[in-house]
């Protein structure tokens, strides 16, 4: 069985990371994925490149919160969560989470819901480069309406 959570420098295949969420698993009726890539923008300003950073094993805890989280909220049979670390540019795939169930309903309100649990909680730090020079930027994005509809209170972590 794939690891249910990877972080890691190096670039992911969407069609191997789904193959191996799969297995062979023949309950499987709906795969859902969602891929984030790096825009050249944010806030308004070029952005040539991005740097995440990381704490090597409680990053990878906090996401397996999310993912039991997301097993027990809904009827899906497994999730994963690839997120990228390290210098990254424009068109850079960043984060990948997949999800397979049953149906279709299922896998896409697990999707979502890891989604926004990763942008408002996941602790990542992020540094852009910009025309104005290289700036430090939360990564987590305050969402509280994302986790409101999920029945989670903003952290202050």
């Amino acid at each position: 069985m794939a690891a249910r959570v990877s972080i890691q420098t190096s670039d992911f295949n969407l069609n191997d990371e789904v193959e191996a969420l799969r297995q062979g698993d023949k309950r499987v009726g709906a795969v859902c994925t969602f891929t984030g890539t790096v825009r050249d923008r944010n806030d308004g300003l070029a952005v040539s490149s991005m740097e995440l950073e990381h704490y090597p094993g409680m990053t990878e805890k906090a996401i397996e919160a999310m993912v039991d989280e997301a097993l027990a909220r809904f009827d899906i049979f497994a999730a994963r969560v690839v997120h990228r670390v390290g210098l990254l540019q424009p068109l850079d795939q960043v984060v990948l989470v997949a999800v397979t169930s049953a149906h279709r309903g299922d896998s896409f309100k697990a999707c979502e819901f890891l989604m926004d649990y990763l942008k408002t909680q996941a602790p990542f730090w992020k540094k852009e480069e910009t025309p104005e020079g290289a700036r430090w930027v939360d990564a987590r994005v305050s969402d509280d309406a994302a986790l409101a509809k999920w029945g989670i209170h903003a952290s202050n972590t």
